[in-house]
């Protein structure tokens, strides 16, 4: 039996691959197995995942014929997945020595959904530790009861999917799975729909993650078409959050307050974009605007400090325009 898959994305990361792979290895046991999801690389990870299958214990390689995406590739994982409990890792981060074993005893020992954990940022040779924003540590909460408030950081703005462990329950109930085909910002939906739906959940002390940053060939460091996907990603949290009966007033402040804030992070640093992206992130960016609630928005505005709230505002009044909307097919926001 299969008590634990891990689900590792990989995609032309072929000069980090090899340290997440040996850290993998120190983290084996009989009844762990890692799928180990080529997104269709084209230098030489695929050679590196081959030898992987023959050095790392339960690995097993799958393939897409095409890139797909960070969120298609997890899908892909969790749809082999055979384990009783999943976790997840990109391709370019590291666990430390007996990290996965440690973190199965808490969730076990818990008996929760799913836990999360701390991990180490890792920029260059700087580490910074980075928690997750849930002060009661190794008791088992209410997810919905993380959300708030509005105001401050808390568990859904720590959307990492490789910081925790997650039992197969959550698949079966399908909380588990990302939307297919988000480039960026796919955890953004997927964290949010875990807090509002799972049953319960716990933050433990178990620093074992390494998550590299600055990387030129992560998402996060290209300003190509592709970033705007958060667009369509948060999208999709107002939408859903909408819909969350009884509680769609106070969970929706928090949800318009944080889309706020990350059109203001990326129009804060546009230049990094191509001219003709620039562009289209302004213009999409004002029509996610004004699709929000208009009254929530409001509040919204009223509460952040002057410099993004004038940001905003300007964007918000600029005219419609063709082109304008959501990222792909299918990601109608409130109000669209």
């Amino acid at each position: 039996m299969v008590k634990l898959s891990v689900v590792v994305p990989f995609f032309n990361v072929q000069r980090y691959a090899p340290d997440t792979l040996r850290s993998l290895r120190a983290n084996a046991r009989d009844d762990f197995e890692f799928l180990l999801v080529d997104d269709c690389s084209t230098d030489g990870t695929p050679e590196i995942l081959e030898r992987a299958v023959r050095e790392v214990p339960g690995a097993v390689l799958l393939r897409h014929e095409r890139n797909g995406g960070l969120a298609t590739a997890r899908n892909t994982g969790i749809d082999a997945a055979r384990g009783e409990y999943l976790a997840f890792l990109d391709g370019d981060d590291w666990l430390a020595p007996g990290h996965l074993p440690q973190l199965l005893d808490a969730i076990e020992e818990l008996g929760c959904d799913f836990v999360r954990t701390d991990h180490v940022r890792c920029t260059g040779r700087e580490r910074s530790v980075r928690r997750v924003p849930v002060g009661r540590r190794g008791e088992v909460l209410r997810p919905r009861d993380a959300i708030l408030p509005a105001h401050r950081t808390t568990s859904v703005d720590y959307p990492y999917a490789w910081a925790g462990m997650y039992h197969r329950r959550l698949v079966e109930r399908g909380l588990l799975h990302f939307t297919d085909g988000l480039r960026t910002a796919e955890d953004r939906p997927w964290i949010w729909r875990l807090h509002r739906e799972a049953d319960s959940f716990a933050a433990v002390s178990t620093l074992g993650i390494f998550y590299r940053r600055g990387i030129s060939t992560s998402l996060t460091q290209i300003g190509d078409m592709r970033q705007l996907d958060f667009i369509r990603a948060f999208d999709q949290v107002i939408e859903e959050t909408a819909s969350d009966g009884d509680d769609a007033d106070r969970f929706l402040p928090k949800a318009v307050r944080t889309y706020c804030a990350i059109i203001a992070h990326h129009m804060g640093s546009i230049e990094r974009f191509e001219p003709p992206v620039a562009r289209k992130l302004r213009a999409m960016s004002a029509a996610a605007l004004r699709r929000m609630p208009q009254d929530v928005l409001r509040e919204a505005l009223d509460a952040m400090d002057a410099d993004r709230s004038a940001v905003l505002r300007r964007l918000r009044r600029r005219p419609a325009a063709a082109g304008g909307g959501s990222v792909g097919s299918g990601s109608a926001g409130v109000g669209a």
